[in-house]
């Protein structure tokens, strides 16, 4: 018997804007995986909750003109709202701006100091001469010094999530007032990581094993060991935080990624009596933790060296699920520009929380990044839930009441039946099993099967037949129904973590309610069993509804806090990309072969990837030899009408830009092939095609080894397109 506790948790998302599907993906696991546990029957409890501090909130609290604790009081409902909305329901939720966080963390944070490893020193810090003030991390913005992005800030950039030093900004300024800051020095508080990080080390390399970690999270978290740890601050210059208790340091507050984590250790102080239990006894307790990538370091290095260094027998983890990123529409969610689905537009739709939180799940970006698109929502809606799960569950219910007068009947199971059921427990077994691996996509997708293999089961049965025939006809309806009534109810129970509304749906359908998964396989409904009447469960999403749902969240403006000039050069942006019709995508060249009629042209075989593989000619003999092309990552135009050159048909063109005599490849090496490239607004899926005429309209600009369209950057989901050449060079 297994009489571990199991402690479960998921990142604690910033207050300082609405979440939005993307960062619902390890809320919503650790949701599913802690449903599954309990279902197992295993003592587990979800940890939920907010991160309150750090410049985000005072920076957002200045920007809606109000205090931050009014501020993250007024996010924290609605935070709440959405979560409860879209079925997540942890055991205790709490804050980190709670009384017991700042107990909890200080009490951490003195035993560090205790231990010797807590140390002072001088550092070289943006201070702003027009504000008056020193500039901690996100009081900084300007260019990411490793991918280039314009909209990076002094703690980390959004788009390659590399951790940085306001320090390293190029070009920085004051997210005040604009102002580009000084270089003082000042004192702050370090962690000294060095001497904590042999005991790291040594719990890494076994953990990570043990624990089976996610890939990209030994990946990363080696990455930072082979570095070579720093001492890291956690101390800042602002007011809104956990003051620190240190003579000299009172104007200071503790750093949000010092204390945040440390909120899950309070979440379950403040709620649980024997909350010592939980985090004071490692023997007894896994703790399994939920975030994505990006969060990866602060819980595999920072966070288990606070406790490490604590020497306070806490509990570390024992497992992590850290997955990718979910984008949108070829792009990403933009909590500055309102750019894809947040929460509560969600809850607005119509569409059932349950619906959503399928969507994510069988899109789970476990591996690697994963897009949202509106016409992969309908599909997987449609063809998936409503085809094979809905559909299985209605027709079942609507025969049993049709022709048994709603009552299962008694079930003569035949050698068919007998392999049908036995492949079912397999099926259970093995869904199951993925579920242990916290491989939850897997474990969705073959529950989606499980239903297809009932739907077969069903035709292949005939029962519409047989029930009308003689005695012995009928015996195979009645065995048919017997079997599949309890083949829905262990569906019912399958799909209970992942869509708990409709599992209870179908449960009161076939008037059964199953609690644990001990129960599958168990032919529980015997005959006689009264059912319930046929409802639907999923309302189809119609073409109407995408297209609408798809124009009012490509540019949903959330907030009335927009001043005339931001909506005034939104409005300019939005101009730049009515020309920007071209689908651009990823390609890799495959072969390169010279053409038969031209001395200047290769003939060129790229992989698109969903998109095929295709044939294009190219002017670049002059420039590369066909061995440096062959396997480069190009940014090709996949709609440009299909031309002939020389008498090849070539299907696409690739991005080049060129100045002087020099000529070089826009390139994405670090994106899968296939991806698609956008800016901003522009580009997309299914455009229409295009001519050379219309491709030649579009505002291609070359800044900082870097193609724009308009003001925005050109880039797939994971970096941004790049040109080794200088400013003003041509794209065609």
């Amino acid at each position: 018997m297994d009489n571990k506790k199991y402690l479960v948790t998921s990142a604690l998302l910033y207050v300082n804007n609405y979440p939005h599907l993307g960062n619902l993906v390890c809320v919503i696991s650790a949701d599913v995986y802690f449903r599954y546990l309990k279902l197992r029957g295993k003592n587990a409890i979800y940890v939920l909750g907010t991160d309150e501090h750090g410049t985000t909130a005072e920076v957002k609290a200045r920007e809606e003109g109000v205090t931050p604790k009014q501020l993250v009081n007024k996010y924290f409902k609605i935070h709440k709202k959405i979560y409860d909305w879209f079925n997540v329901c942890p055991d205790v939720f709490g804050r980190t701006s709670s009384k017991t966080n700042y107990e909890t963390t200080i009490d951490i944070f003195n035993k560090l100091n205790k231990n010797g490893f807590i140390f002072d020193d001088t550092v070289r810090q943006a201070y702003c001469s027009k504000c008056k003030k020193y500039l901690s991390d996100r009081y900084v913005e300007g260019e990411c010094p490793h991918c280039g992005s314009e909209h990076a800030r002094g703690d980390q950039c959004e788009d390659c999530g590399k951790l940085l030093d306001a320090l390293e900004l190029v070009n920085p300024k004051c997210s005040v007032c604009g102002k580009k800051p000084d270089v003082k020095t000042t004192q702050h508080l370090f962690l000294d990581l060095p001497k904590i990080s042999p005991q790291l080390k040594k719990w890494v390399v076994g953990q990570g094993k043990k624990g089976n970690w996610s890939k990209n999270a030994i990946t990363m978290t080696n990455a930072w060991l082979k570095e070579g740890l720093k001492p890291r601050c956690i101390t800042r210059d602002i007011k809104w935080g956990i003051p620190v208790p240190l003579k000299g340091f009172e104007k200071k507050v503790f750093y949000s990624w010092f204390d945040a984590p440390i909120g899950y250790i309070s979440i379950v102080r403040e709620n649980l009596k024997d909350w010592h239990s939980w985090w004071h006894e490692p023997k007894n307790v896994k703790l399994m933790q939920f975030m994505g990538k990006d969060n990866i370091p602060f819980h595999t290095i920072l966070f288990p060296s606070y406790l490490i260094g604590a020497k306070d027998n806490y509990v570390l983890l024992d497992q992590i699920s850290s997955n990718e990123y979910l984008n949108y529409e070829g792009g990403q969610f933009s909590k500055s520009r309102h750019v894809g689905v947040f929460g509560d537009d969600a809850m607005k739709t119509g569409i059932k929380a349950d619906l959503w939180r399928y969507y994510i799940m069988v899109n789970r970006p476990e591996k690697a990044d994963t897009d949202f698109s509106w016409e992969d929502f309908q599909s997987k809606v449609n063809h998936e839930v409503l085809a094979a799960l809905g559909n299985l569950v209605n027709r079942v219910v609507k025969f049993l009441n049709k022709f048994y007068d709603g009552k299962v009947p008694a079930g003569k199971l035949g050698k068919r039946d007998k392999e049908f059921l036995a492949h079912a427990e397999e099926k259970y077994e093995f869904i199951l099993a993925l579920l242990d691996e916290i491989k939850i996509k897997d474990g969705l997708r073959e529950i989606m099967n499980l239903c297809k293999l009932g739907n077969q089961y069903f035709q292949d049965k005939e029962p519409w037949k047989a029930v009308k025939s003689d005695e012995g006809g009928k015996e195979s309806a009645d065995t048919a129904l017997f079997v599949l009534a309890n083949l829905v109810k262990d569906i019912a129970l399958l799909i209970k973590p992942f869509m708990p509304d409709i599992s209870e749906g179908i449960e009161k359908q076939i008037n059964f309610k199953s609690t644990s998964f001990d129960e599958l396989g168990e032919l529980s409904i015997k005959a006689g069993h009264k059912v319930g009447i046929a409802k639907v469960l999923v309302e189809k999403l119609l073409d109407e509804d995408v297209k609408k749902f798809k124009e009012k969240f490509s540019s949903n403006k959330k907030g009335d806090g927009d001043k005339k000039g931001k909506v005034k050069k939104n409005e300019q942006k939005q101009k730049s990309f009515d020309v920007f019709k071209a689908e651009l995508r990823v390609a890799k060249v495959i072969e390169v072969k010279d053409h038969p009629d031209a001395d200047s042209l290769y003939v060129m075989k790229i992989d698109v990837g969903s998109v095929g593989k295709r044939k294009i000619v190219s002017g670049l003999k002059d420039y590369f030899s066909a061995k440096e092309l062959v396997g480069k990552k190009i940014v090709v135009v996949c709609n440009l009408k299909p031309a002939k050159l020389r008498g090849v048909k070539s299907n696409g063109m690739l991005l080049a830009a060129s100045k002087g005599k020099k000529l070089v490849l826009v390139e994405a090496s670090g994106s899968k092939v296939g991806s698609l490239v956008s800016a901003g607004v522009g580009g997309g899926t299914k455009q229409k095609q295009i001519n050379i005429e219309d491709f030649a309209k579009i505002d291609f600009k070359v800044k900082g080894k870097k193609v724009f369209v308009g003001a925005d950057v050109l880039k797939t989901s994971v970096e941004k397109v790049v040109v080794d050449i200088s400013d003003g060079a041509r794209i065609s």
